[in-house]
């Protein structure tokens, strides 16, 4: 048990030093850098040196979080006046296109794959939203130049339209399981008010934990070193507080990530 405990700290050390030599790379060479991750587990998995993973509760748990902080550090760096000018045309990508895009990749996928309508659907809210690290990767660490506005529009709706992605990708899975077993019934009215009491509790729940954020940051006399680390924190628990009451964790974590960003805790807090 002590051996195992001391094989897997070092394979999980190992994969986090190789990437941060594959970021390097990626600032080098111009690579994606999330196609660079993507290859490092390629090559340690089953077909590669034959580490095998196939813990599915794990792996959501562990990405969850990930996207949490992914989230929160992509509201944290929005400031308010970029949000005003792209709030409109990103809020409409982050739903509208996102429906759109789960609808013609559903009906491609239908088409295409042995597959039914719904599965398609299914298919297609997967991967529906824009991916947030990539985005925020390329745009602030590429160094692409773009036009404000453009700019402001496209970290809006990647921050903000995982929310939407994530509970359709849901509710098609509820629809699917409902059209398993004949007894469930999935309403379209239950779905309407399951959705806007998801993304309204997330809603309430963010900004008032990003207002406690910036409070306690005030008050708390805490060592500089210890902000970043304790901010975080804070972040989780907003995240799991939506989520324990039924509200959207993700929208909550953004939307507390942007109230403490835009607050005099940024200038003391570097995450």
């Amino acid at each position: 048990m002590e051996h195992g405990i001391y094989l897997v700290t070092l394979v999980g050390a190992a994969l986090v030093v190789a990437a941060a030599f594959s970021s390097l790379i990626a600032f080098r060479f111009g690579a994606p850098l999330l196609l660079l991750f993507l290859c490092i587990g390629l090559a340690t998995g089953t077909d590669g040196l034959g580490i095998h993973f196939d813990n599915a509760r794990f792996a959501y748990f562990a990405g969850s979080l990930a996207l949490a902080v992914i989230l929160f550090d992509s509201g944290f760096g929005t400031p308010l006046n970029a949000l005003r000018q792209a709030a409109g045309p990103a809020l409409s990508l982050a739903t509208f296109g996102v429906l759109l895009t789960t609808g013609l990749f559903g009906a491609a996928a239908y088409y295409l794959l042995d597959l039914t309508w719904l599965e398609s659907f299914l298919l297609g809210a997967a991967v529906a939203s824009t991916d947030a690290a990539a985005v925020f990767f390329l745009l602030r660490a590429g160094e692409i130049n773009l036009r404000e506005r453009v700019r402001s529009t496209l970290e809006v709706e990647s921050g903000t339209n995982d929310p939407i992605a994530i509970f359709l990708t849901i509710t098609l899975v509820e629809v699917i399981a409902a059209n398993t077993h004949p007894e469930a019934k999935v309403l379209v009215t239950d779905l309407a008010v399951g959705f806007l009491v998801n993304m309204g509790l997330g809603a309430v729940i963010g900004i008032l934990g990003g207002m406690a954020i910036v409070r306690l940051v005030d008050r708390l006399n805490l060592d500089h070193g210890l902000l970043p680390i304790f901010v975080l924190t804070l972040s989780l628990m907003v995240f799991a507080a939506a989520g324990a009451v039924g509200g959207s964790g993700f929208l909550a974590v953004y939307l507390a990530g942007l109230i403490a960003g835009n607050s005099d805790i940024r200038a003391v807090t570097i995450l």
